[in-house]
């Protein structure tokens, strides 16, 4: 992958101190800013590193093939710890700098705070990976991932069609949209598939210990635990489940993307572990094999996850958007919103994670994958 050109021009002392000033700020004026939102530090890092790494691989070969319309984009991510508080602080931060459209945010609970204030600016959002109902009830908001119900009821269904299990037991995080709204929809279409839910317990906050629900599903026969939460907890479970010597088969959603990537896990705990995402690193079409190399160059041999093949297609999402309307950076971020809420439900985007077409309502639709953890990495099922 070719490294970005640098344009080096004489500037008077004037000029330099201007660019020391904001010194964000790549290109000239007459670009387009798009900012993003999403957690770079916590607990919940890898989902924003993997977004704002995946956004720029995007971006950087959009301005080396001559940008949009003929323009070059800025891209500038804002760490929100997964917070939705500082999420909004990081909204307006990025209002500030001068952002035309929004790739964010990473994580649903920040993303429900920050599209309350979007729709009030009339700023186009894309979210790459929030997937809570919310996080795109308003018309200026679209998504790249699966919601919330899509996953829940495409896992009960993936389980049931390929005849993985028929006793479940269900644990998930019950002060987190993302996992109730998963589960849900999970137990509405269990039914459905011939699945038997025997056990299902939510934990709230920060909890750490597990071995009590983890014994009930146990006790009860549980064939399979499906964990709709994030990677964190599930490595604690992974774990305690070795301690009580229980065995099931663990699925889980696009939340467990990254739990490979904890520092000092066990990854061996993870064998077997099976999750619905539309990316795996190891696929070998043309595209993905094409972002895996440019995204390991990049970022030190770092294998991207699904949440960076989100951003990825978001940031062609939008490319093709604005060209389909002849989009200038000379729009405002209203402007450009009121042409984006259509031009996204007339393009088609053939990205990593699908063949993705959008619905007014921002929804995106694809065919759902699903892999397995093999020997430390993930395999197309």
């Amino acid at each position: 992958m070719k490294k970005t050109n640098r344009f080096f021009v004489a500037l008077t002392s004037m000029a330099m101190a201007a660019a020391l000033l904001a010194p964000s700020s790549v290109f000239a004026a007459d670009t387009f800013k798009i900012g993003g939102i999403g957690p770079t530090t916590g607990g919940a890092a890898a989902y924003g590193i993997a977004v704002r790494n995946g956004a720029e691989v995007a971006v950087q070969e959009i301005n080396e093939a001559g940008g949009i319309n003929g323009y070059q984009i800025e891209f500038r991510m804002e760490d929100d710890v997964h917070d939705a508080e500082k999420s909004v602080y990081a909204y307006n931060t990025l209002k500030d700098w001068g952002m035309q459209l929004l790739l964010g945010t990473v994580t649903s609970d920040p993303c429900i705070a920050v599209a309350s204030y979007a729709v009030e600016d009339n700023m186009f959002l894309l979210t790459p990976s929030g997937s809570a109902v919310d996080c795109v009830a308003e018309d200026n908001a679209f998504r790249v991932c699966f919601s919330d119900p899509d996953q829940g009821a495409k896992s009960a269904e993936y389980i049931g069609t390929h005849d993985i299990a028929t006793k479940v037991a269900i644990l998930y995080k019950g002060d987190d949209p993302y996992s109730t709204g998963i589960t849900e929809s999970f137990v509405g279409e269990a039914p459905n598939q011939g699945l038997e839910i025997v056990a299902s317990d939510a934990f709230i906050g920060e909890n750490t210990d597990f071995k009590v629900q983890l014994q009930k599903a146990k006790d009860a026969g549980a064939e399979l635990v499906f964990l709709p939460i994030y990677y964190g907890p599930a490595s604690l479970i992974l774990q305690q489940a070795k301690e009580i010597d229980y065995s099931p088969i663990f699925f889980g959603c696009d939340g467990l993307d990254g739990i490979l990537g904890i520092e000092n896990f066990d990854t061996s705990l993870a064998e077997g572990v099976m999750l619905l995402t539309p990316f795996t690193a190891n696929a070998e079409d043309e595209a993905t094999v094409h972002f895996v190399e440019a995204y390991e160059a990049a970022f030190n041999g770092l294998i991207p996850i699904q949440f960076a093949a989100d951003a990825y297609d978001g940031i062609y999402a939008m490319k093709a958007a604005l060209e389909s309307f002849g989009a200038t950076p000379d729009m405002d971020a209203s402007e450009l919103c009121d042409q984006m809420k259509t031009a996204m439900t007339e393009i088609t985007v053939d990205g990593l994670t699908g063949s993705i077409t959008w619905e007014a309502t921002g929804e995106p639709t694809k065919e759902p994958k699903a892999v397995i953890i093999t020997n430390g990495e993930y395999e197309p099922m």
